[in-house]
């Protein structure tokens, strides 16, 4: 098979959570550890950080990445979901994965593949741990797909255990309360492993402390210890959600550098500016133009809306166009509240199955007072919105990652 072969063999032959929603997602580990037991466990061969949390989880493994490429690691990153191109999941040093080594993995162990019956995420994983061993990494960043006690990257022993924050998402698999939830990204706490919370919150941190003690792991509450405020560091990365980010990995920093990774301070400050450029990290209050200013975000939940919403309402504008599509699985009713009623909505369907059709999401928005048209897909959406705003606009795109990932897909063919 070639590699567009491959890829519709990935796409459309294995269950893909991203696609299909819970249909793809598996209650056990079982199908992971089986594909690695095929081969050889590569996971067991190179050192690694696992990085879990609803929010920020993705910014943070970015950021870690680039401190330890700055530092002149061989770095491995692998992160979901992708947002142009399948081979962003897996990169060395902000390099993707080459096609043939996609193939080449595809094709020789097909037939097993068959036989296990995994997950697209399950197979993505073992990818990965294959490839990273093959290619003799001094260290691999690994975010969680989805939770993290059974989460198919869950089969790794890290070096750190990350978990940024926790707040309401996917809460039909892993539950609807934050305890429920936190417990689930608890589960990549491990043994005498030191593990880092990004934010405290009073209400679950005793559940990250009792898990902590069960396994004799320190505990460091980021937000506790450090003030990135105070290190006077401007990121590539602009939103202002960021500053939170920041403070975890600095913190990751201090305790990586006490277990003896060399991490030269102005190597490290020299990485958290250039976190974009070093790894290849999109989606994140990413400007796609100036006149009008159009931005992407790929926040997706009610915490993560909330902080982009935040940011966009400080900004000084004529007019603020909103390109909003969701996936059907979102507690939209959670979003009405705060998303503003003097915006201009432009509803559209993210070209997945899991997509929610925007005259549904252009009823329940009508309902709770907020007014827009709808399109059948973002990018007519997007342009449409480009079209009739005005040169001191702001044009947001976003609501899932999915509506990021269908305009910055466009984006790119137009380039």
């Amino acid at each position: 098979m070639n590699y567009d072969y491959v890829l519709k063999y990935l796409y459309n032959k294995l269950p893909m959570y991203q696609r299909i929603g819970a249909a793809a997602y598996k209650t056990d580990i079982e199908n992971t550890v089986k594909l690695c037991n095929l081969l050889y466990n590569p996971q067991n061969s190179f050192k690694c950080i696992h990085v879990a949390g609803t929010n920020g989880k993705g910014s943070v493994s970015h950021a870690l990445a680039a401190v330890f490429q700055a530092n002149g690691y061989k770095t491995g990153l692998y992160t979901s979901p992708h947002l142009v191109d399948f081979r962003e999941r897996i990169r060395i040093n902000g390099k993707k994965i080459s096609k043939n080594f996609v193939c080449g993995f595809i094709n020789k162990y097909k037939i097993e593949i068959e036989e296990i019956n995994p997950s697209f995420f399950e197979v993505t994983v073992a990818l990965a741990f294959n490839y990273f061993a093959k290619k003799d990494i001094d260290i691999a960043i690994i975010e969680t797909g989805l939770g993290g006690r059974l989460d198919s990257t869950n089969i790794i022993t890290p070096e750190l255990s990350v978990i940024t924050n926790i707040s309401f998402d996917h809460t039909a698999l892993l539950g609807n309360t934050l305890e429920k939830i936190a417990k689930e990204k608890a589960g990549i706490i491990k043994k005498n492993t030191p593990v880092v919370i990004g934010e405290t919150q009073n209400q679950i941190a005793d559940i990250f402390k009792e898990k902590a003690m069960e396994n004799s792991s320190e505990i460091f509450f980021a937000d506790k210890n450090i003030n990135f405020k105070n290190l006077k560091i401007s990121s590539d990365l602009k939103g202002d959600y960021q500053k939170k980010n920041m403070n975890t990995v600095w913190q990751c920093i201090e305790i990586l550098k006490q277990k003896g990774y060399k991490l030269n301070d102005s190597k490290n400050i020299y990485a958290i500016k250039n976190i974009k450029k070093l790894t290849g990290l999109r989606g994140r209050w990413e400007i796609i133009s100036k006149k009008p200013l159009t931005i992407c975000d790929t926040a997706h939940n009610e915490a993560g809306l909330r902080l982009v919403i935040n940011q966009l309402l400080k900004m000084e504008f004529d007019k603020l166009h909103i390109v909003f599509g969701v996936v059907n699985d979102k507690e939209t009713f959670k979003y009405w509240g705060f998303l503003p009623k003097n915006a201009i909505y432009y509803f559209c369907k993210p070209e997945i199955p899991r997509g929610r059709d925007s005259h549904s999401l252009y009823d329940e928005a009508k309902r709770n007072g907020i007014i827009g048209k709808t399109f059948e897909n973002t990018v007519n959406a997007a342009n449409h919105a480009i079209e009739v705003a005005g040169k001191n606009d702001v044009i947001f795109i976003g609501g899932s990652t999915f509506t990021v990932a269908d305009y910055l897909c466009f984006h790119e063919k137009k380039k």
